[in-house]
């Protein structure tokens, strides 16, 4: 499947879950909420590959950057991110999750060596300001906490770190299904342990509403996704593959046209252009220069 496929893939089905994480989180507690999206998704993933004995063996080396990757990209990053919802709007969540993109060029730069593309800062200035007009009625009424700011802050920058891990997971020579098969067990178990920790009251939900979107963040949302969005990072860098989160907003606010009326104003259309302006500035190819095209015309 061509990249650019698994990167719209990506973008895609996760602006679709912004609207199937409300659905969910109105009939359970938020911890029990996150913890039942992966417990379907792990058992799906790593069930699925059981019954086709494409589960391969791996070492206990391979096994701790997995449960790594459960720590920062299936669990703690979820917990931080929705605790922020709880009193945050969410133009200004996606305003700091957008940052992702900025977190993995710095994260790679200091963690791996990695030298960023040049482009991802100019890119990201026009993605953050193009995501901030989309939600500029929400900005304006001002009444999140500084305690919801950092803990938008930290889940973007433990998802951050979870991406850059998925490198390494790649570098040890881990298939990436059952990569990620595992490493979603493992942050359904942290999960659970956190759920009991906060003494979560344990029920499982009768609402059908509720079902529906846990098995639509599970298997797209999660399974689908995260399988496209790692295969991004692998191939395009984790600097280039944050800037999907810059344009989940824009189909999340696409679909809330349709499902709930969202009346597109003049700073809405002018932030989603400069996030799609932004994105055109990080991927297009760079023109080369006429010099080098003759040299090229006469070696041929």
């Amino acid at each position: 499947m061509p990249i650019g496929v698994h990167y719209c893939l990506t973008v895609l089905i996760w602006g679709l879950t912004w609207t199937a994480i409300r659905l969910q989180v109105e009939s359970a507690p938020v911890d029990l909420s996150v913890f039942f999206r992966f417990v379907m998704a792990s058992i799906v993933a790593l069930g699925g590959l059981a019954l086709l004995r494409r589960l391969p063996k791996m070492g206990w080396s391979q096994h701790r950057l997995l449960m790594l990757q459960g720590v920062t990209l299936y669990s703690v990053n979820f917990l931080l991110i929705y605790r922020a919802a709880e009193t945050m709007t969410t133009g200004l969540l996606a305003v700091v999750f957008s940052l992702a993109a900025l977190f993995n060029a710095f994260n790679g730069w200091w963690i791996m060596g990695q030298r960023p593309s040049p482009r991802i800062y100019p890119a990201v200035a026009l993605g953050v300001t193009g995501v901030a007009l989309l939600f500029w009625h929400d900005l304006t009424l001002g009444n999140a906490t500084f305690a919801a700011i950092l803990f938008a802050a930290g889940g973007t920058f433990w998802f951050s770190l979870g991406n850059l891990i998925s490198l390494k997971v790649r570098n040890a020579g881990i298939p990436l299904f059952a990569g990620n098969a595992w490493a979603m067990t493992y942050g359904a178990v942290i999960l659970g342990g956190w759920c009991v920790v906060q003494g979560v009251q344990w029920h499982l939900p009768a609402s059908d509403m509720f079902w529906g979107a846990t098995l639509f963040l599970a298997i797209p949302g999660s399974i689908i996704a995260f399988y496209s969005y790692i295969t991004v990072i692998r191939t395009l860098g984790a600097d280039k593959a944050g800037y999907a989160t810059v344009l989940f907003p824009i189909v999340a606010l696409t679909v809330s046209t349709w499902l709930e009326g969202f009346e597109w104003t003049v700073p809405a259309v002018i932030g989603a252009a400069l996030a799609l302006l932004g994105n055109y500035v990080l991927f297009r190819k760079a023109a080369v220069p006429l010099a080098n095209r003759l040299d090229a015309q006469k070696q041929a």
